[in-house]
Order: C-alpha cells, then structure tokens, then sequence
C-alpha cells in the first residue's frame, strides 16, 4: 500500500492539560442508580476514532464549513437521482466483526433512494455500504484519519476514501487532499490532476482546494457554490 508522509509540518496541537480537546459524553457510572445524574467526562483520541451516539466532538469553524458543503453538493448531485444517499457526521456500524463504528466527517451510499434519519447506519441490516468516504482532519485527532482509518476503511470495502487535510493553520489555514482507491482489497494512493484535484468517482465530480476551503467542480470544470454563492447569484440576476 502506498502511503503519504504524515509527519511534514507538524501542527501545533491542543495542549494535553486540556483534558476536553477531543470533546466529552454524559454516562451513569457502573453502580449508579437509575436517577443519579449523568456524569460528564472528556473523549479520548480512541473515542474519537470509535464515537457512540450522542458524543460531542470538538470541531472548528472551517472544518464544519467545509464539512457542510460537501454534503451539499453531493446530496444535490446524486439524492434527487436515487443514485445514492449522503451521510454527514452519522455513525456507521460494519459487517465486520472485528471493527467497531466509525463516524465518518461524510459517506455516500450508492443503491439507497431515500435518506432516513439515521444515527447509526447498519451496514448489515440495510444491505450497502459506503462507496466513498471524505474526511477532514483536524489537528488533534488526525492520526485516526490519516493512518488508522486508511487500514480500517480498506478492511471494509470503501472503494474510495478522500482526505481533506490540514496541514497549517497559521497564519492562514493550509490544506492538502489525500486520494485512496480500492484495488485488490488494499488501498492504492490516487494521485492529484494537473490542477490538484481529486476525481470523486461515485460523483462525477472534481473535488479541489482554494485557498483554505475545498471546492467542487463538475465534469466540465465549472465551480459549484456553496448555498450563499448560489442565493447571492439569484439575488444578482
């Protein structure tokens, strides 16, 4: 399996005396009774990589922008088509014994026409699975996607998994992609065009990086806005 240097330009992390940088849960300590209050306590990174429902992860402004508009622009390439349903932040248990849920930053499934109001999706009970996976990193956790979830997402059959990485943050965020397909049951790097883009296969688009934020392009070229683009165009015309 190819592989990228993950080590180049290190970030600065979030400081280890916080012990909330990941994000928290509520649970009922083991011998509580029914009514005793939940107790608050910090994730750690393997939290992180294995989330339960009702986990809340910590998340920049830019990373939940970004996050917001590729699920945007997928869902209005493929949803209004039956092509497939487009998932953000929504955890995924798989049909393999040995690896526990993961929660993808957003996942596309082909052969489902309706999206349903999931906080998990059972891979074995609805009889698909991702197609393509895109994760953006952030700085503290993104060992789990640049490492850890490539081994994962190739055990259970993602054709095609995109990493949106973060590689600086100041004085202005920096970003770089990470393309793998699935060849032979191992991942195999995908490589950039000229233009430094990724080929989204189960989209027919091209997903691209401006300055600090990714972008979309159709087969043509032509740029896709994210919503405020596409209203400020209307109000224009």
């Amino acid at each position: 399996m190819s592989t990228y240097n993950t080590q180049d330009d290190p970030l600065a992390l979030a400081s280890n005396d916080d012990p909330w940088r990941y994000g928290w849960r509520y649970v009922r300590r083991p011998g509580a009774p029914e009514d005793a209050p939940l107790e608050q306590v910090p994730l750690t990174l393997e939290d992180v990589l294995h989330p339960e429902v009702g986990d809340f992860i910590v998340h920049s402004d830019r990373h939940e922008t970004d996050r917001m508009y590729l699920t945007q622009i997928l869902r209005a390439q493929l949803e209004p088509q039956g092509q497939a349903v487009v998932l953000s932040d929504v955890r995924v248990a798989w049909d393999h014994a040995e690896l526990r849920a993961h929660g993808p930053d957003v996942m596309v499934i082909p052969g489902l026409a309706t999206r349903q109001d999931w906080s998990t999706f059972d891979v074995a009970a609805e009889g698909q699975r991702p197609a393509l996976i895109i994760e953006i990193t952030s700085p503290e956790t993104r060992k789990n996607d640049l490492v850890i979830k490539v081994d994962h997402y190739a055990q259970v059959g993602i054709a095609q998994y995109v990493i949106v990485d973060t590689i600086g943050r100041k004085p202005v965020r920096r970003l770089r992609l990470i393309g793998y397909r699935l060849v032979g049951g191992r991942y195999e790097v995908q490589p950039c065009d000229e233009h430094g883009r990724l080929w989204l296969d189960v989209a027919h688009l091209w997903l691209g990086i401006r300055g600090d934020h990714v972008v979309c392009y159709d087969a043509q070229g032509n740029e896709l806005g994210d919503y405020v683009t596409v209203v400020q165009a209307a109000e224009a015309a």
